[in-house]
């Protein structure tokens, strides 16, 4: 059985630290990989050893196998752990990988290949009679027969891409009146995003739930999962709010939706982690979406409620130890939240910002985690995801992860971009996400870009003594302040006023 001795992480920023650190813990030498842009990263200095492998954009640099390869075989590593998006899910890697002689911390290239296509997933998993929804069981060959599906199904319809995700290729069709241009774009889409135009139709559930299984196995057959977690607050088809568990699901349908997403694991005789999506109607029929073949984004609040480091588990699952942990070893203790910190304007379309990260004070205190991969002066570069960090919180309940959720976000200080706290805080405070009854369509019903405009009559009068101090270089004495909480958001404007300009 091999030991892992050295890791190269084939990644960037919050997972390459998040990565490293337990690979440390284990005793496990890391190497890190950046690109020019990357070149002052925390996960730079981190690492024991770190190596430029080229320019900023991720064609030259992070997505460059022969030069990731190169690099491990310079510094004698033993295995490369692909983090998540770059390589993570591309079977040609793992595959090359593995014919370097190196481990692949994932699965094998061939269950890479099978999940990573929407069409040979469903067809995978419906050997174990997995719930489905309904659709074309193959990709598009016949617009006429398309048609004559859509029809009987029943619009509207969701024309989706066979390979890729991010809600790249995917359509709305209302009506056959729309059929055919939305056809097009999707395909279109398709084909730039991934390489790949091919397109398959499902019936559009109009207000779904998006709740996803955690699962583990190892190479000997064994598989668990350890519990679901709630994706349903998105924008673009893309989470921005998770939690572990789901408010949402039974005890009865947690246990039939862990048990589908084992069997859908071992449809492609999984090992490794992975994640199985599933969509939920609003009579909580649940139904297979797709199976992410990787460590999600979002694995921190699986980790919290369970105890289980997932990355730990990774490695020594890829050295080929067999699973420590039985399914019924697992229980769920807490309530975890977890929000994505996006250099994104939420009052804007939540479009991507960039600049420089003139504050950055992270939150702290009992219950918070954060998983992030900057630091204050460092620059927003525009070549990749404008992810900043992750913030997870951990309570006794859903209530009290709420409540530390909305002051961990009061405490987090960032000014030089746009970020997407303060939609997160609407979030944390509306009715809907407060009792359920939220779903993937939270931001198209509920949120509006004037509703983040909660400034206080109080607030602007500081930010009006933060531009006289500005000019006079002091706080004005001529003229006394009437109200103490004025004078104290003066002050606090003031301290801050080398972090605005």
């Amino acid at each position: 059985m091999p030991q892992i001795r050295k890791i190269l992480v084939a990644n960037r920023g919050e997972i390459a630290l998040r990565i490293m650190r337990t690979a440390r813990e284990m005793g496990i030498a890391t190497v890190a990989v950046f690109s020019e842009a990357d070149r002052t990263s925390p996960h730079v200095r981190y690492a024991d050893e770190a190596v430029c492998i080229g320019a900023a954009p991720s064609s030259e640099s992070y997505l460059n196998i022969d030069k990731i390869l190169k690099v491990c075989a310079e510094l004698n590593v033993d295995a490369i752990h692909p983090g998540y998006g770059f390589l993570s899910e591309n079977a040609g890697f793992a595959k090359r990988v593995k014919e370097a002689g190196l481990i692949f911390i994932g699965p094998s290239p061939e269950s890479i290949e099978v999940m990573g296509s929407k069409l040979a997933a469903k067809q995978a998993a419906s050997r174990y009679n997995i719930p489905m929804v309904p659709g074309t069981p193959d990709a598009i060959s016949d617009r006429d027969e398309a048609k004559r599906i859509a029809n009987s199904i029943g619009y509207p319809i969701l024309i989706k891409a066979s390979a890729g995700g991010g809600g790249k290729g995917m359509r709305v069709v209302e009506n056959e009146a729309e059929f055919d241009e939305q056809m097009d774009r999707a395909v279109s889409e398709a084909q730039a995003a991934f390489g790949d135009g091919s397109v398959f139709i499902e019936k559009y559930i109009t207000s779904p739930k998006h709740i996803e299984i955690q699962v583990l196995g190892d190479q000997y057959g064994h598989i668990i999962h350890l519990f679901e977690r709630e994706c349903s607050i998105q924008r673009r088809h893309q989470k921005v709010v998770e939690e572990a568990p789901s408010i949402s699901i039974t005890p009865e349908i947690r246990e039939e939706m862990g048990r589908c997403a084992v069997d859908v694991a071992r449809s492609c005789n999984y090992y490794g982690a992975g994640t199985v999506e599933f969509i939920m109607d609003e009579n909580r029929n649940f139904y297979f979406l797709e199976m992410n073949t990787r460590l999600q984004v979002e694995h921190p609040v699986t980790e919290m409620i369970t105890g289980v480091d997932l990355v730990k588990e990774m490695i020594l699952i890829a050295e080929g130890q067999p699973l420590r942990i039985a399914q019924e070893d697992l229980q769920i203790h807490g309530h975890a939240i977890e929000i994505r910190v996006y250099a994104e304007d939420p009052a804007n379309h939540f479009l991507p910002d960039i600049g420089t990260l003139h504050t950055y004070v992270k939150p702290d205190g009992n219950g918070v985690r954060v998983d992030d991969g900057f630091e204050e002066g460092m620059e927003i570069p525009i070549y990749y995801d404008p992810m900043i960090a992750k913030l997870i919180t951990y309570g006794e309940d859903r209530e009290t992860a709420i409540r530390k959720m909305t002051r961990a976000i009061d405490e987090y200080q960032i000014s030089g971009v746009q970020t997407t706290l303060p939609f997160c805080r609407f979030v944390m405070q509306h009715e809907a996400f407060v009792n359920g009854s939220f779903d993937t369509n939270f931001v198209g019903r509920h949120f509006h870009p004037d509703l983040l405009s909660t400034k206080t009559d109080d607030e602007v009068a500081g930010l009006a003594a933060l531009i006289s101090a500005l000019l006079n270089d002091t706080l004005p004495e001529s003229k006394p302040v009437q109200n103490e909480e004025v004078s104290a958001n003066a002050s606090k404007w003031k301290a801050r006023r080398f972090a605005a300009y």
